[in-house]
């Protein structure tokens, strides 16, 4: 099964199951002596994990991260990093009923249109627990950034009709948005976002929504211009999470009804330092980083799991009906918000050290060094 690597100087590669034994990634590309204890994993898979609120699947799991290699009394040894996390609370049994049926919204038909078999525990290689693999990369390539002064913060922008009022993205910290359950910075939108979704679990039915990530201290010159553009890497991190069925940068599809001399953001120089006024082109100009916030917006489909009767077909084309049963979020937003920062950071991380190669300079990661 090929696609289960990404980057190129930071790159990762996933392996697991939604009711395997466990997820694993390795990571090449850490720079050595990098400060790294499974403490460090605590906090973004404590964001990602199940079971955290009303509002979420209540799966129960741990999350807890396992280091089983590239890290030696608590710093990285410049070799490959492996993590593993294990799952605890799987109830494939909940799925017993549907092994020959196929989802409606699910990769069902598609899994077994390409290989002729699939896991049909959960959705298996195409479950969103497939993530939790992403976010623990995410970790390192946060403290990697984190050396440059790169920060990364996504919230909740919509869910449903319901849009958040947020005067100034790059502003926002992750401590506005840990304040309320749905990872809102808006407190009032929160409230009816909450209530919403608390429909949505009484319906047996999902909503879906838009997640923001903002990346500030991003330097000027990251990404390539043809292929490897910033904007197309990021745009394939985002694409390649599950549920995720559109993406865009600043103005985004905005800019299909603006005029050309209101697009343009216009260049201004201050202290030596140059800058955009606007930043409808969301931080990046033919592919390459502009020094301005990188800001992404992704639309995020509603849960396909329901656990009410739709119409369907075996996989022997036979007409049925199918009811998923199990645990499932009503709103897939929440949780989205840590696995759409991981991969805006593994993605920066990899242009980062490309760029590091041959153009910043070396940030000592024993001391913390910062620019």
């Amino acid at each position: 099964m090929a696609g289960n690597s990404f980057g190129i100087q930071f790159r990762i590669t996933t392996a697991g199951e939604s009711h395997g034994p466990a997820n694993v990634v390795i990571i090449d590309g850490v720079p050595a002596k990098l400060s790294l204890n499974e403490s460090d994993f605590t906090s973004d898979m404590e964001r990602r994990k199940p079971g955290q609120s009303s509002i979420t699947t209540q799966r129960k799991e741990e999350d807890a991260v396992e280091i089983l290699s590239g890290v030696f009394e608590g710093r990285t040894t410049g070799t490959s990093i492996a993590l593993l996390i294990r799952n605890r609370d799987a109830r494939s049994r909940d799925y017993s009923a549907i092994q020959d049926k196929y989802r409606p919204g699910h990769a069902d038909y598609t899994f077994d249109a390409k290989y002729g078999i699939r896991d049909f525990r959960g959705g298996g290689r195409a479950s969103a627990r497939e993530t939790v693999a992403r976010v623990a990369a995410g970790v390192i390539a946060k403290k990697i950034l984190d050396a440059y002064g790169i920060r990364i913060c996504g919230y909740v922008k919509q869910i449903g009709e319901i849009i958040a009022v947020i005067d100034n993205p790059e502003r926002v910290t992750v401590e506005d948005v840990e304040r309320n359950i749905v990872r809102c910075p808006d407190p009032q939108a929160a409230e009816r976002m909450i209530a919403l979704i608390q429909q949505m679990r009484k319906e047996l039915n999902s909503v879906g929504g838009i997640a923001e990530i903002v990346a500030t201290g991003v330097p000027a010159g990251l990404g390539e211009p043809v292929f490897d553009k910033l904007k197309s890497d990021l745009g394939k991190a985002m694409f390649s999470i599950p549920a995720v069925v559109g993406v865009e940068f600043g103005a985004g599809f905005a800019a299909a009804k603006m005029r050309g001399q209101d697009h343009n953001d216009l260049f201004r120089s201050k202290n030596g330092k140059i800058s955009t006024i606007t930043n409808n082109h969301g931080g990046i100009l033919g592919g390459i980083s502009s020094g301005m916030p990188v800001i992404i917006r992704c639309a995020v489909k509603p849960t396909s799991s329901l656990a009410i009767e739709q119409e369907t077909v075996t996989n022997k084309g036979q007409p049925t009906t199918v009811k998923t049963t199990g645990r499932h979020d009503p709103c897939l937003l929440p949780r989205f918000i840590p696995v759409g920062e991981a991969m805006a950071a593994i993605t920066l991380a990899d242009h980062l050290l490309r760029q590091e190669m041959y153009k910043l300079p070396r940030r000592n990661c024993d001391n913390g060094d910062k620019p």
